[in-house]
């Protein structure tokens, strides 16, 4: 008894295909190889035709190249100017739209920056006010003699945390913004 395959119809069509293409290539491939073996892997006129259409494709970039920067506008009519002036506007708006991007992350870093010296400033601060401390109590009689005595201590003046200069920024949230003012006409305009 021989056993019939059964193939539904809906894998048939699909299977053409993948046939054809099977026997595409191998036409394709044929005919390279027929090729090589004449030598000449290229026909002329395939180098020709490929050689004019490259040209025409540098060409036509060198000349909206130059509409870009500009130049040579007297040829294009009013409907040509709107589309490269709409074409601009749009660069202009991705341009100045990473611009900001790389801004803000500056911003962010100088702000992350800025967090971590304050924390080593304090733990600064706090080893020199330990490291006064230990030389108050190991050289008691030093401080008595180099220090007139005074009713109230003050503190030295490098331990005085308003003399630490700081980075104030101003975030200017009338606009819905967290940037500088100075930084606000250059988004906006």
């Amino acid at each position: 008894m021989s056993k019939s395959l059964i193939i539904p119809w809906s894998v048939i069509p699909s299977c053409i295909i993948r046939m054809e293409k099977i026997l595409e290539r191998y036409r394709q491939y044929s005919n390279a190889e027929k090729a090589l073996a004449q030598g000449d892997p290229w026909p002329q006129g395939s180098w020709l035709h490929e050689f004019g259409e490259l040209k025409s494709k540098v060409e036509a970039l060198q000349k909206c190249q130059r509409h870009l920067m500009g130049e040579q506008l007297d040829s294009l009519a009013l409907k040509e100017l709107q589309q490269l002036e709409q074409r601009l506007e749009s660069a202009l708006r991705h341009i100045r739209s990473r611009k900001n991007q790389l801004l803000f992350d500056s911003i962010a870093e100088l702000r992350r920056k800025e967090k971590s010296l304050q924390e080593q400033n304090c733990i600064l601060e706090k080893r020199i006010v330990e490291s006064s401390a230990r030389a108050q109590n190991e050289h008691p009689h030093c401080e008595r003699q180099s220090q007139p005595r005074t009713s109230s201590s003050s503190p030295l003046p490098f331990l005085v945390t308003d003399s630490f200069p700081t980075l104030h920024v101003r975030s200017n949230q009338a606009r819905g913004t967290s940037l500088p003012a100075w930084m606000l006409r250059h988004v906006s305009g």
